[in-house]
C-alpha cells in the first residue's frame, strides 16, 4: 500500500469513527508506529486530524473536502507513485527553488516530498498550489491566470510573462506525450506556451512521465529533447525507446 492510499484510509477512519489509534493502525496496515505518525502528521498539516496521545481525533469541519482530494491522490496509479519517488533524487539542495507543473504526476511528487527538506517553490496549478500550500517546509508563490477547468492549470499572457521573470534550479515538468521525432508535447496551445517558458527559466528540466506517454505524439510541441535534462518514467518503458532517448542525449530514470 502507498503512503497516499494509506491515508485515504486512515482520513476515511477519522471520518467514520473521530479517532484513529497509532498501534492499531500499525497492525492492521503492517507498518511501524513512526509511519503511522508520519501518516497522521501529514493529515494534521492538511487539517483533517488533529493529533494526540497515542493517535489522532478528527477535525470534522474540513474533513468533507479533504477526503475527496485524498480520495484522487490514492487512485493515482501506482507506476506515478514510483516515478514520484525516483524523482526526488533530483531536487535540489535545500533551500533550492522548484517550479512544479501542474498535473497528477507533479501531485504525486509534492505528496512525496520530504518534510526536512525546505524549499521554494513556483506553480501555476490550482491543485498543486493547494497542495503546496500546506506543507510548512515550502515557501510557495502561485502564478495566476486563466484557469483551463480540464488541468486546473493557470495559462495566458500573463501567466507565461510571469515566469519569464522566474529563474529556478529545477523544474519539474509532466507531458501528454514524448518522442525522438517531436520531443514533448500536449493538447492545448495555451498550457504548451506556458510549459515551454517553464523549461526555458529553470537550470534543469526533469520530466515525469509514465511509459504510456513514451513514442506519443499531440498537436503542439513545448520542447525539444535537447531542452530537458531527464525523464523520470516508468519500467514497463519500451527498452528500444528508452535507448533512443539515451542516444539522444537525456538522462532516462526507470522507476
Amino acid at each position: 500500500m502507498y503512503a497516499a492510499e494509506r491515508r485515504a484510509a486512515l482520513a476515511l477512519r477519522l471520518e467514520q469513527h473521530g479517532r484513529v489509534s497509532v498501534l492499531d493502525a500499525a497492525g492492521d496496515f503492517g507498518v511501524s508506529g513512526e509511519t503511522v505518525r508520519r501518516d497522521l502528521a501529514a493529515l494534521e498539516r492538511r487539517g483533517i486530524a488533529r493529533r494526540v496521545h497515542g493517535g489522532a481525533v478528527a477535525r470534522s469541519s474540513v474533513q468533507a473536502v479533504e477526503l475527496d482530494l485524498l480520495e484522487r491522490e490514492a487512485r493515482q496509479s501506482p507506476q506515478k507513485q514510483r516515478i514520484a519517488a525516483a524523482a526526488l533524487a533530483f531536487l535540489p539542495a535545500v533551500d533550492g527553488s522548484v517550479i512544479i507543473d501542474a498535473g497528477t504526476s507533479t501531485a504525486a511528487l509534492v505528496d512525496a516530498l520530504p518534510d526536512e527538506h525546505s524549499l521554494t517553490a513556483v506553480t501555476h496549478g490550482v491543485a498543486t498550489a493547494a497542495q503546496l500550500a500546506r506543507l510548512g517546509q515550502v515557501d510557495l508563490h502561485v502564478i495566476g491566470g486563466h484557469v483551463r477547468g480540464a488541468t486546473g492549470a493557470a495559462i495566458g499572457a500573463g501567466t507565461v510573462a510571469a515566469y519569464e521573470t522566474v529563474g529556478v534550479d529545477v523544474a519539474f515538468v509532466g507531458t501528454n506525450g514524448i518522442s525522438i521525432e517531436r520531443g514533448l508535447t500536449t493538447v492545448d496551445f495555451g498550457e504548451a506556451a506556458v510549459k515551454r517558458a517553464i523549461v526555458a527559466r529553470a537550470a534543469r528540466t526533469v520530466v515525469l512521465a509514465d511509459s504510456s506517454k513514451l513514442d506519443t505524439d499531440y498537436i503542439v510541441t513545448f520542447a525539444a529533447l535537447s531542452a530537458i535534462d531527464v525523464l523520470v518514467t516508468d519500467s514497463d518503458a519500451s527498452t528500444e525507446c528508452v535507448a533512443r532517448l539515451r542516444e539522444a542525449g537525456v538522462e532516462v530514470v526507470l522507476a
